[in-house]
């Protein structure tokens, strides 16, 4: 290196210097742009345009300005950074959306809640809003510190003298190096009702105080869920609160509904929001939604979520707040710089720093005014003394060769000091008359009083207080407004199932694949032999032939004549308006294959998880496993056995392994045999032989002999009995069987048979959708097993019975009924 430039390099510790230039970078970063001052809270870049503004003159009572002129006023005299930066920044401050209570009266187009950029800085106009002048207020009375610009040309105030609490008022989002700041806004005159009452009682509790600050208070509305989180955060600076869309529920024709979105969560973009609801319904991850609209214009925000007839608002809504925007999260971290220092507050402190500026903005108020105070009384005295003297003064004044001389001559003629010896010669001759004088004198006395009153206050703390007090509630008389964000108990931590009744239900399908769930107590009790009550609206040639009896929360398994098996719970099936509603395709509920139909229903909340599936074939084959191989089934379905060509699952039953088993056919037989003699087998396999069945016969019928049990029978033609359980001797597995019923062309062929109690009532439903609900012990025992029983429903014209299913009802119940 040349000798000549080694002095000028200077040997030093890399590490060393990355951590004190990094150090220096990042304190820069928090405490010259990115964190707000606890006192006015603002960061640099907005108090400088505000005070810019002031500075030139933009006041609310004269004209919009550029926006580009006042961008060009603070970059040019105390931010020297980018154009975007500032005028980013005076957006914000004039967004009605962003900003709680705009500090910027903004004039043209400053985007939307729809996330639109506002427009460029030479189409907008600008000026400061009224309660902008709460911010700067009394700032020439020497109320804050200035100190020099980027330039050292100018002087720039540290802090605004702030008469609100514009920190919570506002809040402040930031983040520095290494730390962020997120504080919400909240409402001015719950801010000041908490400043106040900390001022009457400094030693407040945060319950006290939270009885007049009671949350956050958003500009877009909304609601909070909860006081959890705002207690955490206003306690430790820290915390969460759940935000939550305003909704509301309104009907449509032919029973649909519509959801109307009127209020969203803050900072949330109304237009991503409406694209999240679309994809959402495109990927049928929420079904339901058949409409989306924005319907928002000038009045306020509304978007249009319409629904199918079949399907629950609430669970829809429910599935958007998990799913979208409509339901958000706000993190505060309130971390605001202190003495330059940043630190993570509490409420408290926050109003305790803010109140403790305010005293210091009041008392160097008081200062300054008694100082100009005592200043004028200083030249009224000397006037005065001029007055009692006028002759000698004017005497002395026409004596004297020269200004000078005549300030040196009064100032010794009169003792006099050289203020009020210029004032005297400054004094136009008018003020010689009378009534000048009584002005001078009133003036005098009326600043002894005020000079008496500045130094009580400055000489007691109380009275700074009390005008810092009356001075906020000012400011809330004038810029208060009602609370816009609702709170709310939070319910957020509620599933789906949390919203729904578990009240009991009757699940039907038909042999066309159509389902639906209704209240158990639409199909009021009747005495045999009854008509019945229409149950289901049905196409031509379709029939109800499943019809299971469980609670809405109950998870049900649906097994298929492919030898599938579902789950869903009982409320996710659609529930009908009225029992004449056909209601929804299975397919459309469950993804079933072509020509796949449900045939078995299993409420596997009603099941111990020790106790196995028994199914039977309509080819006489049955199968037994464990339930416990069926507690993760999977949506798309899994294998519950497997089928030779040609043959169905036709029914499924729960048992304990030490239970007897029934099998019961189309025609008449029936076969008993201890179930012990399957043995247990996994899901993908195909069983062993149950019943031998003759040419034409299937199995229509299997269950679980139980005692003080009867087997009930009914015939297609409305035919029923029962058969107590000594009337079916124990066989072997896989031989014919036994005659169970004499089937005539009265009786028709056998649709059911079902183990029942006497405690229990009787549900059964035809091919025209008529239900009939009775009690089994009206149906008559007979001892004989090659019987027809008697009639149980009465049916007209071709009507047939279709399905059939046993209900145990409690006291409660039969009371009510």
């Amino acid at each position: 290196m040349d000798e000549q430039h080694s002095d000028k390099v200077l040997p030093v510790c890399l590490e060393n210097e990355m951590q004190t230039s990094y150090i220096d970078y990042a304190m820069s970063v928090i405490i010259t742009r990115a964190l707000p001052d606890v006192r006015d809270g603002l960061k640099p870049v907005h108090r400088r345009i505000l005070y810019a503004m002031h500075e030139a003159g933009m006041t609310p009572n004269k004209p919009y300005k550029k926006s580009a002129r006042i961008v060009g006023e603070v970059l040019g005299k105390y931010h020297p950074h980018g154009d975007s930066s500032v005028y980013y920044a005076t957006v914000r401050l004039a967004q009605d959306f962003s900003t709680r209570y705009p500090l910027v009266d903004g004039h043209g187009n400053f985007g939307s809640v729809d996330g639109d950029s506002a427009a460029a800085m030479r189409y907008t106009e600008v000026r400061m809003a009224k309660i902008t002048g709460e911010m700067l207020a009394d700032i020439d009375k020497e109320t804050v510190d200035f100190m020099p610009n980027y330039d050292g040309s100018l002087q720039e105030p540290t802090v605004l003298p702030s008469k609100i609490p514009n920190l919570l008022v506002n809040g402040s989002a930031g983040i520095a190096v290494g730390m962020a700041t997120n504080i919400p806004p909240h409402n001015l005159g719950e801010v000041v009702d908490g400043c106040v009452t900390l001022i009457d009682k400094p030693d407040a509790s945060l319950e006290e105080i939270m009885t007049k600050i009671k949350g956050p208070d958003f500009p877009t509305g909304a609601k909070i869920m909860g006081r959890e989180g705002i207690l955490k955060a206003y306690a430790t600076g820290r915390g969460s609160v759940k935000m939550r869309s305003c909704v509301a529920v309104e009907p449509m024709t032919k029973g649909k509904n519509r959801i109307v979105v009127t209020e969203i969560p803050y900072q949330v973009n109304k237009a991503r929001v409406i694209e999240s609801i679309a994809e959402l319904t495109r990927n049928r991850e929420i079904d339901g939604i058949t409409a989306l609209r924005d319907e928002s214009d000038r009045k306020g925000l509304r978007i249009v979520i319409e629904l199918r007839a079949d399907v629950n608002p609430d669970i829809i809504l429910n599935k958007l707040y998990k799913h979208t925007q409509l339901q958000e999260t706000f993190g505060i971290i309130m971390l605001a710089l202190v003495d330059g220092h940043p630190r993570v507050l509490s409420l408290l402190q926050v109003l305790q720093y803010y109140l403790g500026h305010q005293r210091q903005v009041i008392t160097r108020r008081c200062r300054f005014e008694l100082d100009k105070a005592l200043a004028r009384a200083h030249i009224l005295e000397g006037l005065l003394i001029a007055l009692d003297h006028i002759d000698e003064v004017i005497r002395t004044i026409r004596e004297s060769a020269t200004d000078e001389t005549a300030k040196t001559s009064l100032m010794t003629a009169f003792g006099l000091t050289d203020k009020q010896a210029v004032a005297i010669l400054d004094m136009r001759l008018r003020r010689l008359t009378g009534l000048e004088r009584e002005k001078i004198e009133e003036e005098y006395r009326e600043l002894e009083e005020r000079i008496a009153y500045l130094r009580s206050v400055l000489a007691d703390d109380r009275k700074v207080m009390e005008i810092v007090k009356t001075e906020l509630l000012e400011a809330k008389k004038r810029f208060g407004d009602v609370r816009r964000t609702q709170l709310a108990a939070d319910t957020s931590e509620l599933g789906v199932e949390d919203m729904i009744p578990d009240e009991r239900m009757v699940l039907t399908l038909t042999r066309r694949g159509y389902m639906k769930r209704i209240n158990a107590n639409v199909y009021h009790t009747q005495n045999k032999g009854g008509r019945g009550i229409k149950g289901m609206g049905t196409k031509d040639e379709d029939a109800v032939n499943h019809l299971l009896y469980t609670s809405a929360l109950h998870t049900v398994l649906f097994f298929t004549n492919f030898g599938r098996v579902y789950r869903l719970k009982a409320y996710e099936i659609p529930e009908a308006n009225s029992r004449n509603s056909k209601g929804i395709a299975a397919i459309n509920i469950l993804p079933l294959s072509t020509g796949e139909k449900v045939n078995a229903l299993i409420d596997l909340d009603q099941a111990d998880p020790s106790m196995n599936l028994f199914m039977a074939t309509e080819n006489g084959l049955v199968k037994k496993t464990e339930l416990a191989e069926f507690k993760n089934v999977r949506r798309n379905g899994l294998i519950a056995i497997s089928l030779i060509e040609g043959d169905h699952l036709a029914k499924v039953r729960l048992t304990n392994g030490k239970q007897r088993i029934i099998l019961a056919t189309k025609l008449g037989m029936a076969i008993c045999f201890n179930e012990s003699d399957v043995r247990p087998m996994g899901r993908n396999t195909r069983g062993v032989r149950g019943i031998s069945l003759a040419p034409g016969d299937r199995v229509i019928g299997a269950d679980v002999l139980a005692p003080d049990c009867q087997v009930l029978t009914v015939s297609e033609e409305g035919f029923g009995k029962r058969n107590n359980m000594d009337a079916y001797k124990i066989q072997l597995r896989g031989g014919k069987g036994a005659k169970n019923f004499k089937i005539t062309p009265k009786t028709g062929v056998i649709v059911g048979v079902e183990v029942v109690r006497e405690d229990q009532e009787l549900m059964l439903i035809t091919t025209n959708g008529i239900v009939i609900r009775t009690d089994i012990e009206s149906i008559g025992i007979k001892k004989g097993r090659n019987t027809s029983g008697v009639k149980i429903q009465k049916l007209e014209g071709d009507d047939k019975v279709a399905a059939l299913d046993t209900i145990t009802v409690d006291g409660e119940e039969r009371e009510a009924e």
